[in-house]
């Protein structure tokens, strides 16, 4: 039998074989792997584990996405707040299959309240498959990283309570531009707190996540660190962070609007360890900018990518989301071929 050794590394989400010098993603990869039978053991050129990451964020097959609903899509964080229960009403009269819900819209934090949103999706046919959430790790005083940490977890006791399998994770920001307006008038970028470099903000963020990880594993509750503003803003960010943390717990979100200049090359380099995906959308233009995306170029990147999760609406435009959200949902079942 022929063994087949090779010497490669990871470049980006693909691999690089040196000796034929042909890049492959690690779909491919993987399919090469097994139609030549490859023997995998100790010794130099011999291929090396997947990292775990990769492993536990790229399926083999693309098929099967789905279409879920942001409840942010009814309330930009301005009066009157959409109640959930009606965004999971909004959702089954689309025929969409699943509602993500945004931590700061829900009433409440009681069981009961709790029980009664799990109950009414159930009822109307619909998956609650998201629980996006706020929290901020970077900060030099460990005392609010702590605080944050506790939140985190305490979210993903909510998820479990509420039967969600997944929750989304901000890595934060410094603070030095206060104002969202402002923050957004710089894309995103804002200088760090004197004193402290990029590097301290990594090294909280990484710790803090860690510390949120055995309570994810014990709930059974998915982390999914999104492509945000601060240390995430940047492709090279948010990875930095998902590859330090070796686990099967921890993936990447994608956002679909989070990269404001020449975002398909970044979404690319993401993509293979996407495990949950949020696609803005701008009918009546954005509230802070309007993106012109091709969703049928992005659904192309992430069918390569082997992505078979949700793909959720945030419906981020100013027009009246009871004709945006529909349009929305309407561009986006067409790009991903969703019935």
């Amino acid at each position: 039998m022929n063994h087949l050794i090779v010497s490669f590394q990871p470049v980006g989400g693909a691999y690089l074989f040196k000796e034929v010098g042909i890049p492959m993603n690690r779909r491919k990869f993987m399919k090469s792997v097994a139609g030549a039978g490859a023997v995998v053991g100790a010794g130099a050129g011999i291929i090396p584990s997947i990292p775990t990451l990769s492993a536990a964020a790229v399926p083999t097959v693309a098929s099967g996405i789905r279409l879920g609903i942001s409840s942010y899509s009814y309330w930009h964080f301005r009066d009157p707040r959409m109640p959930i229960e009606e965004v999971i009403d909004r959702a089954a009269a689309l025929n969409v299959s699943g509602v993500d819900i945004l931590h700061r819209q829900m009433e409440s934090q009681d069981n009961a309240y709790l029980q009664k949103l799990k109950r009414h999706a159930f009822r109307r046919g619909i998956d609650l498959i998201c629980l996006s959430i706020h929290q901020d790790f970077v900060d030099p005083d460990k005392s609010v990283r702590e605080s944050n940490i506790n939140h985190t977890k305490k979210c993903i006791r909510l998820a479990h309570a509420l039967g969600i399998p997944c929750i989304r994770l901000n890595s934060g920001r410094w603070g030095t531009i206060p104002s969202f307006d402002d923050l957004m008038a710089q894309k995103g970028i804002e200088p760090p707190i004197p004193g402290y470099t990029e590097q301290n903000a990594f090294e909280w963020c990484i710790d803090s996540i860690e510390k949120c990880l055995p309570t994810a594993e014990k709930y059974g509750v998915h982390l999914a660190l999104e492509n945000h503003w601060g240390l995430t803003r940047s492709p090279e960010g948010l990875l930095r962070i998902a590859r330090a943390i070796r686990s099967q717990w921890l993936g990447v979100l994608m956002d679909t609007g989070n990269f404001l200049d020449d975002p398909y090359p970044k979404l690319e380099q993401i993509a293979p360890f996407t495990t949950f995906v949020q696609a803005k959308t701008y009918y009546g233009e954005g509230e802070w900018y309007t993106l012109d995306l091709d969703y049928h170029r992005i659904a192309s990147i992430l069918n390569e990518a082997g992505y078979t999760g949700y793909v959720s609406l945030e419906f981020e435009g100013k027009a009246d989301p009871n004709t945006g959200v529909p349009q929305s949902v309407a561009l986006l079942k067409e790009a991903f071929g969703i019935q």
